[in-house]
This record gives structure tokens, C-alpha cells and sequence, in this order.
């Protein structure tokens, strides 16, 4: 089943002005945006317009009590020259397991995949075929109801807006162990895509970088002592051959990406743990002289390689080899999203450029 939607396009596209040899992720999106209305319980006025702003109440609940929840996902240029969304159906999964953390109602299939498939599809020119280029895709449901009162809202809009995209990180980082402040506690919120729990990692993460570092590596809530995750990415690290990663305990996102790589590295014989890893546990890993690496994956860091790792104040260097883990990890991914060896898991998405379904 196909979603109707209502198309109007845009008479003054930027395309043909945009660099796509200079790509700045953020402030640069495409020429359309998709919005529907949630209103007297189901979703409706589903339309692909042209991108520009648009009004909301100062009562809008959204702006007062944090319904507010996105996803992150990417299209991508196919080595035939076709177009693929990478895991709709997984990120469609996480996106309604965190509306319903949040008490919002739920996005259908069959609304979400006409959503990204139309706009995709009308903006397939954005999608650019330039070696390690991509379409960033922003799925947002926020609570649009004007009225104060705590409690959740009877009214929503659902967004879905395209940036270009290129490489998020400029090669491996540098991250600190974070013992004093918390991402996430159980029973929280953290493994939900809400605004609140990013809002809540800038100052830390800012701390860290005005001591030279990139991002943060999160410890567990109780004890301070648990590696969790790494500010945008999940983190993996490869100790001795076996490719180690915290488990999905309700703290951490379930990366789409971290699922991508587990199967990737299962399929190549790679033995895989999915348990807690302490600091101090990596510690000793460094300093009886096992070959360590550490990495972050995520739909925009897609997977970085860690330089460096301060653990209370001593700093400690993992591997970057070219033929390591990490590597031939992200070279297996990136050959399935570009379509240059075959998607056997059936991640890819592709799109019919020649038949949008809304026109």
C-alpha cells in the first residue's frame, strides 16, 4: 500500500549551485521537505512541498515538556546509477519504539515508506555519485498542540527533510572517558532517539573538546565504570580478534549501524561479544600489550576509528591498521550500500526514481 500525498515542487531549485565538492553538513537541505499532521487520532494532510519554514504556536507542547523524537538514516548513489535507502524497516522500528517511550503515537509503514520514497525520489538529484557521498535523511515526529499542562499532546506534525552529506568525522578522533556526568540511567530514556537525551550531552561534550578532545565515551549511571557510548556513535572495540561491544540494556541506542557491522563481522567468521566492558578492562588490554581497536559507528560517523582514549587522565593509543577490524568492517558496509557487492542481507532500499508513487 502506497500513502497519497500531496506534491507541490518547487519552481526555484538550488541544485544546480551546490557544491558537492565542498559538502557542509547542517545548514544545507534539499529542495523538498515531507510534513504530515497527526489530528483526532490518525495521520492526514501528508504532502511534499517546497523547503522553507513554517509556524508553530509559543504553547506548542514541544517546546515545553521534550516530545520531541528523530531518526537519522541515508540514501545513497548505486554503482548502477539507481538510488537505495539503507534499513527502512529497521529504522522505522527504532523510530515507533521511541514514540512510544515518549507516549506519541506511532508512524505506519506504509506512511513512513511513502515518505522518504517520494521525497527521495524528487530529490534524487541531491544524491550525489561522489566517493563517499550521501543523502542524509531527518525523520522528526514533535508534539505540535497549543496548550500548557503537563501531559502528553493530542497533536503532531511528522517531518522528513534531505541533506547532502559527505564524511562527519575527518578521520579517527580522540575521545575521554566520562565518569562525572550521565547520558542515561535504567529505566530512562536512553535508548530513545528524543531530543533530550543530545541536549543533555552538550556540556559534557563540550568540556571535552575544550580539552582537545572529540567526544565522550559514556560510562554507566551506577558505577561510572561501564563503557556505554561515544556522544553520535555507538562504540566497538577489537581486542585480540574478538570484536566487543556494550549490550542493548535500555542506556544505549540501538544503532543501526552497530547492527550492520555485528552481522557483517559474524558473516566473516569474526567471533563477536555483546557484554558489559569496563574501562578498566581496556586498561589492562593496553598495558599487557594486546592489539586493540576502537571504533564508533552510527548512520552519520558511519564507522570512525578512535586514536586516542584519556582514561583519567592517562591517554592510551589503540591500533588504526589498514587491514584491521575496523577496516575491512566499513569496507564491507560501504560495498553494500553503493551497491558494489551484492545486498545479500537485504538492507538496500531501492527506490523507483521513474514512478513516484504520490504524482
Amino acid at each position: 500500500m502506497k500513502y497519497p500525498i500531496q506534491v507541490e515542487r518547487t519552481l526555484h531549485s538550488r541544485l544546480a549551485t551546490y557544491d558537492f565538492n565542498n559538502v557542509q553538513f547542517g545548514p544545507n537541505p534539499t529542495d523538498h521537505l515531507f510534513s504530515a499532521e497527526y489530528r483526532d487520532g490518525q495521520w492526514q494532510d501528508a504532502a511534499i512541498k517546497p523547503f522553507g519554514e513554517f509556524s508553530i504556536s509559543p504553547l506548542a507542547l514541544c517546546l515545553h515538556y521534550g516530545q520531541t523524537v528523530f531518526e537519522g538514516m541515508k540514501a545513497f548513489r548505486l554503482e548502477d546509477g539507481g538510488v537505495s535507502i539503507f534499513r527502512m524497516d529497521k529504522h522505522l522500528l527504532r523510530l515507533n519504539r521511541s514514540l512510544e517511550r515518549m507516549c506519541m503515537p506511532a508512524v505506519p509503514e506504509e506512511l513512513f515508506f511513502s515518505a522518504l520514497e517520494n521525497l527521495v525520489a524528487i530529490d534524487e538529484g541531491w544524491v550525489s555519485g561522489l566517493s563517499g557521498n550521501s543523502l542524509y535523511l531527518r525523520p522528526m515526529v514533535f508534539a505540535t498542540e497549543a496548550r500548557l499542562g503537563v501531559m502528553e499532546a493530542q497533536e503532531y506534525r511528522f517531518m522528513v527533510v534531505a541533506l547532502p552529506m559527505a564524511n562527519y568525522y575527518n578521520g579517527a578522533v580522540r575521545v575521554k572517558v566520562e565518569t562525572e556526568y550521565t547520558r542515561a540511567a535504567k529505566g530512562g530514556a536512553g535508548f530513545a532517539k528524543c531530543g533530550g537525551n543530545y541536549g543533555g550531552a552538550f556540556l559534557p561534550t563540550r568540556l571535552a573538546r575544550a580539552a582537545g578532545f572529540d567526544q565522550v565515551l559514556w560510562t554507566d549511571g551506577d558505577t561510572h565504570s561501564f563503557i556505554e557510548e561515544s556522544g553520535t556513535m555507538n562504540v566497538m572495540f577489537a581486542i585480540g580478534g574478538t570484536l566487543i561491544t556494550p549490550p542493548l540494556n535500555g542506556t544505549i541506542l540501538d544503532g543501526v549501524n552497530r547492527d550492520s557491522i555485528l552481522t557483517l563481522a559474524k558473516a566473516r567468521g569474526i567471533k563477536t561479544e555483546e557484554r558489559p566492558i569496563s574501562y578498566s578492562e581496556l586498561e589492562k588490554a593496553f598495558e599487557n600489550g594486546s592489539v586493540v581497536e576502537a571504533f564508533g559507528v552510527g548512520t552519520a560517523a558511519v564507522l570512525t576509528q578512535i586514536r586516542e582514549i584519556d582514561i583519567l587522565g592517562k591517554s592510551y593509543f589503540p591500533a588504526t591498521p589498514d587491514d584491521g577490524v575496523a577496516a575491512t568492517l566499513r569496507s564491507d558496509l560501504q560495498a553494500i550500500r553503493y551497491g558494489r557487492s551484492p545486498d545479500i542481507f537485504g538492507w538496500n532500499h531501492r527506490v523507483a526514481l521513474k514512478d513516484v508513487y504520490a504524482l
